[in-house]
């Protein structure tokens, strides 16, 4: 009887420094003699949470920009085998901290849409100058019909702005800014109004060496 008892204990002790795979996302690890890692839960029952094997948290930091989707339209195309539906996605994306950006994208489903817009959106980056919180100057943006005008604001005035201007210009990291629409309001026009008056900006610094003076020259 006794050796049938150790026989019993041998079988159910478990094997240490064995790769042990627990139910879940991402949990702790541990290494068996090969080197070999696994994933392990901890005594208590719960999992252990590894921040460097933590792919989302990952991703997260090394996508600098934040996203803002604009529009999104569903397109019909109407053929002799009957009418084919996709969607069409406008996103914004910038860093808030001078760089900004426009996509659309087109796709059968909408997560797919969004993700064409943001790949198209990072190859048309603009670099906007910002003095402290606001623009340095007055400026006008056109495309087509629509005419998007952008003053620099006092600090504490915050972001004067409606629809797509809004989304393009707290993305790119300013703060005080009064914006009026001189034009067409079609969206992606008005961004890209918008983008083409960010895009004319130019520091006191930038236009004295276009000029060949100094800044205190061109202040008079």
């Amino acid at each position: 009887m006794a050796d049938k008892k150790e026989n019993v204990v041998e079988q159910t002790t478990p094997v240490e420094n064995s790769p042990v795979k627990a139910e879940g996302n991402s949990v702790g690890t541990r290494e068996n003699q090969n080197g070999q890692t696994g994933f392990a839960p901890r005594r208590d029952g719960n999992q252990r949470w590894d921040k460097n094997n933590d792919r989302r948290r990952n991703n997260l930091e090394e996508n600098p920009f934040e996203e803002k989707v604009v529009t999104i339209n569903r397109v019909t195309k109407v053929t002799k085998g009957g009418r084919h539906f996709r969607f069409a996605a406008v996103v914004v994306i910038g860093d808030k901290k001078g760089r900004v950006g426009f996509g659309t994208g087109k796709a059968n489903e909408v997560p797919d849409a969004i993700k064409k817009a943001i790949k198209e959106a990072k190859k048309q980056l603009v670099r906007v100058p910002i003095v402290g919180t606001t623009v340095p100057h007055e400026v006008i943006g056109h495309f087509g019909s629509s005419k998007v005008l952008i003053k620099p604001a006092k600090k504490g005035t915050g972001v004067i702005a409606g629809g797509p201007a809004r989304a393009i210009i707290e993305l790119a990291g300013l703060a005080d800014v009064y914006t009026k629409s001189l034009g067409s309001n079609t969206p992606i026009n008005m961004i890209r109004a918008t983008l083409e008056g960010l895009r004319e900006l130019r520091t006191i610094d930038q236009i004295s060496k276009l000029r060949n003076k100094t800044p205190e020259e061109l202040k008079g």
